[in-house]
């Protein structure tokens, strides 16, 4: 099991959360994004920079993603794409995206993205604050404990 993260939209603070999760529990993790992103030094996290353009680095999340990955992304269309690949995908503000779940969300996606088009306002996400970040940080922690005690027990 990796952690993939789509990093380019990524905030800051989720990365750094996965920075230290990566190292605490020794998973490896994986930044996807299209510039250069500094990292700390370890053996676990690596970062991969693909060319510019708009579905590039969800190309190759796809490309890269394995069954039980974990991906970190707000993308929903990308978070459809790796579900069906076998991965599950924590959004940045804690969501736990699944095949139970991710059909209501693109929908609802899809939907918003249309009312856009007929010049409708339906707002955008509120902002990213610290109930946000501890959310993520729960939800990272039960997903990996659960999922390093099942390997554990196999």
């Amino acid at each position: 099991m990796r952690i993939l993260v789509d990093a380019d939209a990524c905030p800051a603070v989720v990365k750094e959360i996965l920075y230290k999760t990566s190292k605490r529990l020794e998973v490896e993790l994986v930044l996807i994004a299209n510039q250069f992103m500094r990292t700390p030094s370890s053996e676990y996290i690596n970062s991969v920079i693909v060319a510019e353009g708009p579905d590039e680095a969800d190309d190759r999340i796809v490309d890269m993603v394995q069954p039980d990955d974990l991906i970190v992304t707000a993308d929903i269309p990308l978070a459809d794409r790796v579900i069906k690949k076998g991965a599950v995908v924590l959004d940045p503000r804690g969501v736990l995206l699944t095949t139970e779940n991710i059909g209501e969300r693109l929908a609802t996606r899809n939907l918003k993205a249309e009312l856009r088009t007929l010049g409708m306002d339906v707002g955008g996400p509120a902002s990213y604050g610290v109930r946000e970040k501890q959310e993520f940080a729960n939800q990272l922690d039960r997903f990996l404990t659960r999922v390093l005690r099942k390997q554990k027990g196999a």
